[in-house]
């Protein structure tokens, strides 16, 4: 099955679930309007349903080759990724002074969701490129940004994040890559990095690898981290390539899903160490990493929605044409197509809403990015940016975990057919699964979110967001719309039961953090179906006053509450009550 973008669902939930619409009407994007907005979005669903999606099948199926330390992609690969670069999706959001459109982030977010939906494994090698060249733009020197910055914002040259070593998995601080002075103001890098997403590939003719590594007389954990720009191939004086650095591939992973990927593992320094330059200052690489690592996290949101979303289109097509069964008063010769049952109308409307919610929040979140970076002033910027950071993991986790959800549910209503690989259902499955994992497992961002986030200005950030959400409730509430059934009750359930457990969250980082640990996934969960039911409704609700396809628009708001939001108690009790059995568990996993 092919892909169609959902551009009607993706523009409401800009407009109305990010608020984009007020911020452009108010010049915050300065003479961009929705009608530019839309011309981008139209083309980029053109691309990614024409050039990108009929890569998901052979990607998959074919994969990748690696021999000799050569990678060679899959069938399709470079074409596509030629008129990728020729449609300058690449430098979206980067600044126009080095080549890029300058675009929010909000209207990439959009994008990046195409790409996924299309085919996750093309997408992944670009945006990792995009995330780097964010972070490269803020804190790379000016020597260094005129050799490299254009050429990764077209596209000619893409980057790497290496973070990830053999013996330190997600914790970056007990990484051993080492980087040596070289005296010239360069450095000798020597190590090991694994699961370097496009860490060698056949697309462009050099590689730009970001590095983690550390000095010799770095101070122990994240503290000593410095960031090196390490390229495949040394630049000479005019700026053409000129030696093969001392980096190489060993091998590609064979992995679950995700096949048209190649995920590397990467050495440095086999013949005396890889030249590098350094980003930003000596042991400060973290900060310059996370401004990386934050934009593909959202990304790895958007990676989820993408799935979901695709997950979904197929679903429902295949439920209007499989037959079996039949509907009450329907002759006995007859079948009806299986979308006519309740239980499947509760899959593929349990996926579309759950599909809706994730979108929204990675929305929201996105724009919260683009207020940090374009506020008015300081204080403005200072809030948007804290207001990015509490919903940057609720945006990577919530969205990737209801990918697997989505695509999960989307085999069962294939039947037996999605168990069978030709029908593509148990390919987004597969893809989705690693969503949950990279870029910092789910659990790391729940627990982020309730370590890091929730105490930000002493719980000040996260008490504005629930007014936020408290004064949606109160306008759900107030249209008394019959349609909308329990949305407005079950909605101010869930977010009393969120404030209730964020409270509790908070009390116990007083105490002490075991009893908020254990809890943070389902605070987490808590925390989407809160959110994730309120954006919908929002929307919901600008339909009505819109009278734009509002009775679709408030029966998905109305399904979520009632089968979703519905969940916060229940969580919130998890949270609250759940955690002696969690630290108590010792005995029984002893055995």
């Amino acid at each position: 099955m092919t892909y169609h973008a959902p551009l009607a669902d993706m523009d409401f939930a800009l407009k109305y679930g990010a608020a984009l619409l007020p911020a452009l009407e108010q010049g915050f994007f300065g003479d961009l309007g929705m009608d530019d907005v839309d011309a981008v979005l139209a083309e980029a669903g053109r691309m990614a349903g024409e050039i990108i999606a009929p890569l998901n099948r052979v990607g998959d199926t074919q994969g990748t080759t690696f021999k000799d330390g050569v990678v060679t992609t899959a069938p399709g690969w470079k074409e596509a990724y030629r008129a990728w670069c020729k449609g300058g999706w690449n430098g979206v959001t980067a600044p126009a002074e080095w080549g890029g459109q300058g675009l929010p982030q909000v209207v990439n977010a959009a994008c990046v969701e195409m790409w996924n939906s299309a085919c996750m494994a093309f997408a992944l090698g670009p945006l990792v490129g995009m995330a780097a060249v964010d972070a490269f733009a803020v804190h790379g020197s000016d020597k260094l940004k005129g050799a490299y910055l254009e050429k990764l914002v077209s596209g000619e040259w893409i980057a790497t994040m290496q973070l990830t070593e053999p013996n330190a998995g997600s914790d970056v601080g007990a990484l051993r890559t080492r980087a040596d002075r070289a005296g010239d103001g360069t450095y000798r890098l020597k190590g090991q990095k694994i699961f370097i997403t496009y860490g060698e590939h056949d697309l462009t003719d050099n590689i730009i690898h970001f590095v983690l590594a550390r000095l010799p007389d770095a101070p122990p954990g994240t503290r000593g981290i410095s960031l090196f720009l390490v390229p495949k191939f040394l630049l000479n004086a005019d700026g053409s390539l000129g030696a093969r650095n001392d980096v190489r591939a060993h091998s590609v992973e064979h992995k679950l899903g995700i096949h048209g990927s190649p995920t590397c593992t990467m050495i440095f320094g086999d013949q005396g160490g890889a030249v590098g330059y350094i980003i930003g200052e000596e042991n400060a690489g973290m900060a310059c990493m996370f401004t990386m690592m934050n934009r593909a996290r959202l990304a790895v949101g958007l990676q989820g929605v993408g799935i979901a979303e695709r997950a979904t289109q197929q679903a429902v097509a295949y439920a209007r044409e499989r037959r079996q069964g039949r509907t009450p008063g329907m002759p006995a010769t007859e079948s009806a197509p299986i979308i006519a049952h309740p239980d499947v109308k509760r899959m593929l409307m349990s996926m579309r809403s759950l599909t809706q919610a994730a979108r929204s929040i990675c929305y929201a979140t996105a724009m919260a990015l683009d207020r940090a970076e374009r506020g008015a002033d300081k204080a403005a910027r200072h809030a948007a940016h804290a207001h990015a950071s509490l919903l940057t993991p609720l945006a990577k986790a919530f969205s990737s975990d209801i990918a697997n959800e989505v695509a999960s549910l989307g085999v069962q209503v294939h039947g037996g057919m999605g168990y069978i690989e030709e029908t593509g259902a148990a390919q987004l499955y597969r893809d989705a699964r690693i969503a949950a994992i990279y870029e910092g497992t789910n659990g790391i961002q729940a627990i982020d979110l309730v370590i890091r986030k929730l105490p930000l200005s002493d719980g000040a950030v996260v008490e504005g967001y629930l007014g936020e959400l408290r004064r949606i409730v109160e306008a759900v509430n107030a249209t008394n719309d019959p349609a909308l059934g329990w949305s407005g009750v079950r909605l101010e359930e869930a977010v009393e039961s969120l404030t209730r457990a964020t409270r509790w969250m908070l009390a116990q980082l007083d105490k002490g953090t075991d009893e908020a640990l254990a809890g943070a996934t389902p605070y987490l969960r808590l925390f989407g179906v809160a959110a994730g039911g309120c954006l919908l409704a929002q929307q919901a609700l600008a339909a009505l006053r819109l009278g734009t396809d509002a009775s679709s628009r408030i029966a998905l708001a109305r399904f979520f509450a009632e089968n979703f939001s519905v969940q916060a108690a229940a969580l919130e009790r998890i949270v609250v009550e759940g955690a002696a059995g969690v630290i108590g568990a010792d005995a029984v996993l002893a055995h």
